[in-house]
C-alpha cells in the first residue's frame, strides 16, 4: 500500500472538538465514499504515529477532507491536529475498509462513527437518491452532533437524533440498544450500516442480529 505526502489546504472547525481538515489530492488518488486512509501528521515524532480517518469528501473533488475528533484528554494524535496549520505535511495511504453503499437501509451512527456516512450520504444526495435511507444518529449532547444541519437537509425527517446525556426538547432520549432498534424498525431484512465507538458497534452488531438480521447486511469496518 502507497504512502502519500501531502500539504494540509485548511482547518476548519465544526464543532466545539471537531474539525474538518482539507488536503491535497495527490495524482490518481482515488476512494469508495465510506473508505478510510491511516493517516499521520509528517513531522517529528508523529509521522509513525498513523490513525485511521475516513474521507468526509465528495471522490470526484479537487482535495481530500476528513471531519475529525480530538480527544484532548491525552496527547495523542487527535489532539495535535489541533495544532496544524495550512502548509504542514501529512502522510496518507492509499484507500481502504470494509463500509460502502450497498442499498437503502438504515444507519447507526455513535459520536464520530458518523463520519464513513457523511461521505456516502453527501455523494447519494448529489445523486438525488438519497431515497428511504434512514440515519439513527447517538451523542451525549446536542452539542456533540457533528454537522447537524447538513445532515438535517440531506435526510430531513429520516434522521433520528439521540442524546443521552440531556432531554432537549425534540430529541429522542437514551440510546440506540435492542429495546429501540425493535421499537422504531419494522423490517430487518435490509443493509444495516454500523459505525460508532466500539462498544457501540458490537453492541449494535449483536442486537441487530438477535433481531434477525442477517450477516450478510451488516456493513461495518471488520
Amino acid at each position: 500500500m502507497a504512502d502519500h505526502i501531502v500539504k494540509l489546504l485548511a482547518r476548519t472547525p465544526v464543532t466545539y472538538n471537531v474539525n474538518s481538515y482539507t488536503i491535497e489530492k495527490p495524482a490518481g488518488f482515488t476512494y469508495t465514499p465510506g473508505q478510510a486512509t491511516d493517516f499521520s501528521i509528517a513531522k517529528d515524532d508523529w509521522v509513525a504515529e498513523k490513525r485511521p480517518f475516513t474521507f468526509t469528501s465528495l471522490p470526484a473533488a479537487d482535495t481530500l477532507e476528513f471531519t475529525i475528533k480530538s480527544y484532548t484528554d491525552h496527547d495523542g494524535v487527535t489532539n495535535a491536529l489541533r495544532t496544524v496549520q495550512p502548509g504542514d505535511s501529512v502522510e496518507i495511504s492509499d484507500a481502504w475498509g470494509a463500509i460502502e453503499y450497498k442499498g437503502e437501509g438504515v444507519f447507526l451512527a455513535g459520536g464520530a462513527g458518523i463520519t464513513p456516512f457523511l461521505a456516502i450520504f453527501r455523494d447519494l444526495y448529489t445523486q438525488g437518491q438519497i431515497g428511504n435511507n434512514r440515519l439513527f444518529f447517538s451523542n451525549r449532547t446536542t452539542a456533540d452532533i457533528i454537522l447537524r444541519e447538513e445532515l438535517e437537509a440531506m435526510l430531513g425527517d429520516h434522521l433520528f437524533n439521540l442524546i443521552s446525556g440531556e432531554n432537549p426538547e425534540g430529541y429522542y432520549h437514551g440510546r440506540i440498544d435492542k429495546d429501540f432498534l425493535q421499537n422504531h424498525i419494522t423490517d430487518f431484512d435490509q443493509p444495516f450500516y454500523v459505525c460508532g465507538p466500539d462498544a457501540f458497534t458490537e453492541s449494535i452488531l449483536k442486537a441487530l442480529e438477535e433481531l434477525g438480521a442477517s450477516a450478510d447486511a451488516l456493513v461495518f469496518e471488520k
